[in-house]
């Protein structure tokens, strides 16, 4: 039995669109009701050394002026750190982690995206891990185990809100009926 061809409106958007924006919505199966419960895009803390880069660039073209007939040394460090600050930049913007009411999956990559995705089924466990300075700019890296080990959910860096996100993502599981809730009587009663 073959499955019943998508619509045309549900195909993927291609041309230069696809390098500007990882068209979340376009990844849902919309024919089986999934909607997006959460999008995480990448903490603000990922952009700055990219800007910093970009900074430099800019100081960079200010002091052409004075470098005499060696200013193309300066402009060229310049245009490099601009590019190379604002492509990381891009990259970071490109990079989104989804939770949806059936699936979580990940979207990243400017010139070759990569999608990966993970069932809720077969999330078996999920830590959150908050280094120092994420304790202070407030983000934090979740690790989710599961079954097949080496995927691309494995690890998500510097997710912002990390308590909150972490709450709705044990919300969706439990709702999903994934794991087994113990009521306050069946403990007592021994069952």
């Amino acid at each position: 039995m073959s499955l019943p061809a998508a619509p045309a409106t549900s195909q993927l958007k291609l041309g230069w669109s696809r390098f500007l924006d990882p068209h979340i919505n376009d990844r849902l199966i919309a024919e089986e009701g999934e909607y997006v419960l959460d999008e995480i895009r990448r903490h603000w803390v990922t952009r700055l050394w990219p800007g910093a880069r970009v900074l430099l660039g800019m100081i960079a073209f200010g002091v052409m002026p004075s470098l005499g007939h060696l200013w193309w040394i300066a402009m060229t460090a310049g245009v490099l750190l601009g590019l190379n600050g604002f492509w990381r930049m891009h990259t970071e913007y490109m990079d989104r982690f989804v939770v949806t009411n059936l699936r979580v999956f990940r979207v990243n990559g400017v010139l070759e995206q990569r999608f990966a995705s993970m069932p809720l089924s077969r999330v078996l466990d999920m830590s959150m891990q908050r280094p120092f300075w994420g304790q202070i700019l407030g983000y934090a890296t979740f690790v989710f185990e599961s079954a097949a080990q080496e995927q691309g959910l494995r690890e998500i860096y510097f997710v912002g809100e990390p308590d909150a996100r972490l709450h709705l993502f044990q919300q969706v599981v439990i709702r999903a009926g994934l794991t087994g809730r113990v009521e306050a009587g069946d403990i007592a009663s021994g069952d």
